[in-house]
């Protein structure tokens, strides 16, 4: 967590073949980041976590899209250090809390906050982010919730033009990117292109 706090980007990459997530994850260090979150979309997912964490012991490898508590458990095994989840499943941030992951739960709505809050996380994933109210949702939801030290990584719809609105909020403790990681990037094998792309992302997050 204090890696991908301090970086202020997460990269949130769906990968297809176990085959790219070395090459991936080389990318994104020579671009400045060091730490990646692997979707549990595709068939290759763990596989990949499993081979990015051989390759760089050092990386914040992590688990996202996390629906039940078996992936929990698997994730675990292959290494990651980290979870996230597109919602709030008690089920599954409860087995995280059981298999001693790092986990961050998403939410949207003030009710989602304050049960995340109850079952004590402070780290949230807001989500989707731009199709939620984006900044002035995030605003809205720092006046009744800032005090209580919670903080929120905002993911969906982030890009390179909105990235500094996000992290100029004190409640923003980092953003979750796909652009830089893309699909279309990866399938491509464009590993000076996810380089040159994640440069430009630090530096906008740094500008």
């Amino acid at each position: 967590m204090e890696q991908i706090i301090a970086k202020k980007i997460v990269p949130v990459a769906v990968i297809e073949r176990a085959a790219d997530a070395v090459p991936l994850a080389g990318a994104l260090r020579e671009g400045g980041l060091n730490a990646i979150e692997v979707t549990l979309r595709t068939d290759a997912a763990f596989d990949a976590v499993a081979a990015i964490r051989a390759a760089y012991p050092d990386m914040a490898v992590g688990v996202g899209t996390v629906l039940d508590p078996a992936q929990v458990k698997k994730a675990r095994q292959v290494g990651a250090v980290f979870g996230v989840a597109p919602g709030l499943n008690e089920r599954v941030v409860l087995a995280a809390r059981e298999a001693d992951l790092p986990f961050i739960p998403g939410v949207m709505t003030p009710s989602e906050v304050e049960k995340a809050l109850t079952l004590g996380f402070h780290l949230l994933k807001f989500f989707p982010a731009e199709a939620s109210g984006g900044v002035k949702m995030l605003e809205a939801l720092a006046g009744p919730y800032a005090h209580t030290g919670v903080r929120f990584i905002p993911l969906g719809g982030i890009n390179l033009s909105n990235l500094s609105a996000y992290l100029a909020l004190p409640v923003v403790a980092a953003v979750g990117g796909t652009w830089f990681v893309s699909k279309k990037l990866i399938s491509a094998r464009d590993w000076s292109g996810i380089v040159r792309q994640t440069r430009e992302a630090v530096s906008a997050a740094y500008g």
